[in-house]
């Protein structure tokens, strides 16, 4: 079926609307798109604004667009469908739209368990790195069972899901009570519920914690869901979640070799207005530097979010054992540790940071190539 020959600035295909100049920086084929990667060949400069379509056939799903003067495009019907202006969201593939937002009672066998010889795609479970990886991005955490109680390890597993990301604490670093402690997770107190790096941009979006040994003396890891918490606060109250969305927070950290600060708010939105992330970390904020007239509602907003997150409602335990590897999403998943019972427990992590956009690749080509 041939549309039209009259020289036009919009398609109209059944209920799509269809701007020729849209569809001609769409084109897919080889003279405008670069066959191995789908990158654009030609400079945005090149597309002339008054592009006009001459005519357009469809044949099944088939749809043939010819502009003005010269050039032919073929589309898929159905790729129309998916992707014209105003049919398909903005990409963000990070926030709770596209997440399963959960509480501990959503999980009462814990968190998803995958064995480290399935993680790595040669275990017995064929569908087992495929199920991890997907269980990771939709429920932000991941427990790999029977990694090797050796030093470095944690890398190991890093690697299977994206990159390496290295910090002033170098590649990999050792949790473990030690007598002149740079961080407050290498004492023997509680830690509260936080996010990693908050002070750092940008953040670490995946955080492995490897356990090397165990102890028996308290050490308990607490887990929460922040996009469960950023809902809570919204729902109960409104005024809070507006000020920790709106109001940049900065945080720091100090050593010897090291001075880091980075800003942003507690609760990060999308353009959408859903929650796409969480900077956290109650030990390492500043003082809020905003109008004097909003000091009061700002600290009001903290200790309402910081009641929340106190909720034991929301608090997933586990406690690792020698071989456990917990991978979790650092701009959403907080995390927190009991104290130890005699304030030097004998229990020995070794953590690491990757990149969420590894994690997103990896599962991607999985899903389109199978390995």
């Amino acid at each position: 079926m041939t549309m039209s020959t009259d020289v036009i600035n919009t398609v109209r295909i059944d209920d799509l609307e269809l701007p020729a100049l849209w569809l001609r920086d769409a084109c897919p084929c080889a003279a405008c798109r670069h066959a191995g990667s789908g990158q654009r060949l030609h400079s945005v400069l090149a597309l002339d604004p008054g592009t006009t379509v001459a005519a357009v056939h469809i044949d099944g799903d088939v749809v043939d667009v010819t502009f003005v003067p010269d050039h032919t495009a073929r589309f898929s019907l159905a790729w129309l469908r998916a992707h014209a202006p105003g049919c398909a969201p903005v990409f963000d593939d990070r926030s709770e739209r596209a997440r399963r937002p959960w509480v501990a009672a959503d999980l009462p066998n814990g968190v998803p368990t995958v064995a480290w010889s399935d993680l790595r795609g040669d275990g017995r479970d064929p569908g087992g790195r495929l199920g991890a990886l997907r269980d990771l991005t939709d429920l932000g955490v991941l427990l790999v069972r029977d990694v090797p109680v050796v030093p470095g390890s944690v890398l190991d597993v890093a690697r299977t899901i994206g990159f390496v990301r290295t910090t002033n604490y170098g590649d990999l670093f050792d949790v473990r009570v030690e007598p002149q402690p740079i961080n407050l997770a290498y004492t023997g107190r509680a830690i509260a519920p936080h996010t990693d790096n908050p002070y750092r941009e940008p953040i670490p979006g995946v955080q492995l914690l490897h356990c090397l040994s165990s102890s028996a003396n308290g050490g308990e890891n607490v887990l929460l869901d922040g996009f469960s918490v950023a809902a809570v606060l919204r729902r109960e109250d409104p005024a809070a979640f507006a000020t920790l969305t709106t109001t940049r927070l900065t945080f720091r950290y100090d050593d010897d070799r090291t001075a880091l600060r980075a800003s942003g708010p507690a609760i990060e939105l999308n353009a959408d207005g859903d929650v796409r992330g969480i900077r956290w970390n109650d030990r390492s904020i500043e003082p809020p530097q905003v109008p004097v007239h909003e000091v009061g509602e700002v600290y009001r907003a903290l200790r309402a979010f910081a009641a929340v997150l106190a909720r034991p409602e929301l608090h997933l335990h586990l406690t690792l054992a020698p071989g456990d590897c917990i991978v979790f999403d650092n701009t959403r998943i907080l995390h927190a540790r009991t104290a130890f019972a005699d304030g030097a427990g004998a229990r020995h992590l070794q953590g690491c940071y990757a990149d969420l956009d590894g994690l997103a690749s990896a599962r991607a080509v999985l899903e389109r190539t199978g390995r």
